[in-house]
């Protein structure tokens, strides 16, 4: 099924204006990395510990009522959201200085007594310590980079060591632009933004793939023509696999965060900006990488 005609775009024409923009994201995606690192980012209780309490109550409640009875409890750096779908509120504590297991007794104590009307049962209660927190945070760093050397070194056996370092770039590229997103926008660093980052991760590897099988194909039949031209026939080729691959994701990840709750809102939210990233990525980022290092080498050696 073809989506598109044949096209003839120059990608590899238009790679300095790329290289601009995935300079700046880049840059951003590792200022965010750096705070979040040193745990001054929006680090949600998983890194930085905490409580986080889900309770449904027989009745809605209004926000602002509960987060002032918390407040004058005591509890005034509680975080409250609210999950429309049952009557249910989410309560979060960071890096509590209390037992955690007198500050979940404390929050449950303070809505029944202030809404003594509104009964309500805990459905899901969490507690992680600070110390916890530092080392899933370290554990994670470590994972996003045992991940793009796995990359690398699959790329260089399938391919050659030059598209492995395209790849594993094109992919470290995309990991920063999700942080530099969450950063930015200031939204919630935890454990399942770090697996929306992993699967981000593996989309955009295996549309980086598909990109390099085509040009490896064309390599070997077009050999004396120029590495720009093959590489823009090749890329214009599976255009529309891409397109259609990509888009059918994109709905998908855009519908769990559009009505798939506030649960999991962010981790879809990550996974729509991937899948829009990862394909930016294999098209502007990973295909020009390989040419100017192959037109650099050989370059050199004339």
């Amino acid at each position: 099924m073809e989506f598109i005609g044949k096209t003839r775009i120059d990608f590899i024409g238009k790679r300095n204006i790329s290289f601009i923009i995935s300079g700046i994201i880049s840059i951003i995606g590792i200022i965010g990395i750096i705070q979040i690192a040193r745990g001054e980012a929006n680090m949600g209780i998983d890194f930085s510990g905490g409580i986080a309490m889900q309770l449904r109550f027989n009745q809605a409640i209004i926000l602002e009522d509960a987060r002032k009875a918390l407040a004058a409890n005591g509890l005034k750096d509680a975080e409250l959201q609210e999950i429309k779908d049952g009557n249910k509120l989410l309560v979060k504590m960071r890096k509590s200085t209390t037992d955690l297991g007198k500050v979940t007794e404390s929050v449950e104590g303070i809505f029944k007594k202030e809404f003594p009307g509104n009964s309500f049962i805990v459905e899901s209660s969490t507690a992680i310590g600070p110390s916890i927190g530092e080392k899933l945070r370290k554990d994670t760093l470590f994972a996003v980079v045992i991940a793009m050397v796995g990359i690398i070194i699959y790329i260089a056996w399938r391919f050659d060591f030059k598209f492995g370092i395209a790849a594993a770039i094109a992919t470290f590229h995309d990991v920063l632009a999700i942080f530099a997103v969450f950063f930015v926008m200031h939204k919630e660093v935890n454990l399942l933004l770090i697996t929306a980052v992993l699967t981000v991760a593996g989309y955009s590897l295996t549309d980086t793939v598909v990109v390099f099988d085509r040009i490896r194909e064309n390599l070997h039949k077009n050999a004396k023509e120029s590495l720009d031209k093959v590489f823009n026939t090749s890329i214009n080729e599976v255009l529309s696999r891409t397109i259609i691959t990509s888009l059918t994701t994109f709905l998908a990840a855009s519908s769990l965060a559009l009505f798939g709750g506030e649960v999991i809102h962010d981790f879809a939210f990550a996974l729509v900006v991937g899948v829009a990233v990862g394909t930016y990525s294999s098209v502007f980022v990973a295909s020009p990488i390989v040419v100017v290092w192959e037109n650099r080498a050989k370059a050199s050696k004339a």
